[in-house]
C-alpha cells in the first residue's frame, strides 16, 4: 500500500455479462465489473455453495462477481507481451507466494459471530474514502506482520449472520477501539463497488480476503477465485472491479490497478504436486487481480500452521514469462 493512493473521483453499479462464449476470443472482452442484487433475492443455494467460494456460512461474494469470474476463455490483452516484458523490467522476474506457515507471513483474518460488540474506529489518513465505523473488530483481532509490525497491518474481520466483511489498514489497537489509515465494509452477498476514486484497506480500492489463498480451500483442492496479487510498479489507472490508482506513472505497459492475468494454458500444472499444484490451477482458471504496490509477482495468502512450506516453494520456479494478460475492460483515470 505504497505510494500516492490519494487519486481518482461515483457510484457504479452494472452487470456482468456471464454468457461468454468462444467466440470471446475474436471480440472485445466482456466486463470484469460487479453484479448487484439485495440479499433477499439471493436464494440460499447462491449464497452459500459452490462453485462461488465461501467462508463461515457466508458466500465470498456472489459466484458472477469478479473475483469468482473464470477468465481461461477471455481474450489476451491486446498488449500483453508489452506489459508482461515491462513487469519483468522493473523487478523479480519469479512468482512468489507471500505466506505459509510462518504467521509472521501473510494476511491473517478472523471470522466472529452476529453478536460481536462493535467498537470505534478512528482514522488517522484517508477518513474521507473510508467507511465510518463502529466495527466489530475485536481488540484482540491478529494484526498482519504482528503487534509490532511496521508495515501495512491490514485487520480483516468477516461477520457471520450479516455476512459482512470488514477491513483496516494500518491498524493499531487504540483504548477501547482501533486507528487506521483508512478502512472500509464491504457486503459479501453482493457485488457492490466502492465509490469510483475511492481507496479501501487496499490501494486499488479492492477487497482483500477475497483474494486471499486459504489453506481450508486449497486442502479441498480447489481455489474458486481469482488470487491478489503486487508489483513494484503499477499505472497511473484502474480497471473496474477496482475504483483507485496509486501512481504517478502513465507508461501504458505499467499494470493498473484491477488488471487480470493468468497463468498460461500452455504451462504444465503436472508438473507441480499437492499444494502448488492446486494453486496453480487457480491462476490458470481464476488468475490474478493486481491489487496494490509491493514485490513483483508476490501472491498473497492467509497464514496457517498446515501449509506445507516446501510444497509452496514449488511455485517460486514458476517465471513471470509465463503468465499473460487478460482483457477485461478499459483502464480508467477517473
Amino acid at each position: 500500500m505504497a505510494e500516492l493512493r490519494r487519486f481518482g473521483g461515483g457510484l457504479i453499479i452494472t452487470t456482468a455479462a456471464m454468457s461468454v462464449a468462444l467466440a470471446l476470443a475474436a471480440s472485445a472482452a466482456p466486463p470484469i465489473t460487479a453484479v448487484i442484487a439485495p440479499a433477499s433475492a439471493l436464494q440460499p443455494a447462491d449464497r452459500l455453495t459452490p462453485p462461488g467460494p465461501s467462508l463461515g456460512g457466508c458466500p465470498v461474494f456472489p459466484s458472477s462477481n469478479a473475483w469468482n469470474t473464470d477468465v481461461s476463455g477471455y481474450p489476451l490483452h491486446p498488449r500483453s507481451a508489452q506489459i508482461i516484458a515491462t513487469i519483468q523490467s522493473v523487478g523479480g522476474d519469479d512468482l512468489h507466494p507471500d505466506f505459509g506457515s510462518n504467521p509472521a507471513y501473510g494476511i491473517p483474518y478472523v471470522v466472529v459471530s452476529e453478536a460481536q460488540p462493535v467498537v470505534p474506529i478512528t482514522y488517522t489518513a484517508y477518513g474521507d474514502e473510508s467507511d465510518p465505523g463502529p466495527f466489530p473488530v475485536p481488540l484482540n483481532a491478529p494484526v498482519e506482520g504482528g503487534g509490532g509490525s511496521t508495515g501495512d497491518r491490514h485487520v480483516l474481520v468477516m461477520r457471520q449472520g450479516t455476512c459482512e466483511l470488514f477491513e483496516l489498514y494500518v491498524a493499531r489497537r487504540t483504548g477501547a477501539g482501533w486507528s487506521a489509515d483508512s478502512g472500509a465494509r464491504w457486503d459479501l452477498t453482493t457485488g457492490a463497488l466502492r465509490p469510483i476514486g475511492w481507496t479501501s484497506a487496499d490501494a486499488a480500492g479492492l477487497p482483500i480476503l477475497p483474494g486471499l489463498v486459504r489453506y481450508d480451500e486449497v486442502a479441498s483442492g480447489v481455489v474458486r477465485h481469482a488470487i491478489r496479487v503486487t508489483f513494484a510498479q503499477t499505472q497511473r489507472g484502474f480497471i473496474l472491479p477496482a475504483t483507485h490508482f496509486a501512481s504517478s506513472r502513465t507508461n501504458p505497459d505499467l499494470p493498473p490497478m484491477g488488471m487480470r492475468l493468468r497463468l498460461s494454458a500452455t504451462f504444465d500444472v503436472n508438473q507441480l504436486t499437492g499444494q502448488a499444484r492446486v494453486i496453480a490451477s487457480a491462476m490458470q482458471t481464476y488468475g490474478l487481480i493486481v491489487a496494490d504496490n509491493g514485490s513483483n509477482w508476490f501472491f498473497q495468502g492467509a497464514p496457517d500452521p498446515a501449509w506445507d512450506d516446501d510444497d509452496l516453494s514449488q511455485l517460486k520456479a514458476i517465471p513471470g514469462t509465463a503468465f499473460e494478460v487478460v482483457d477485461t475492460g478499459p483502464v480508467r483515470t477517473d
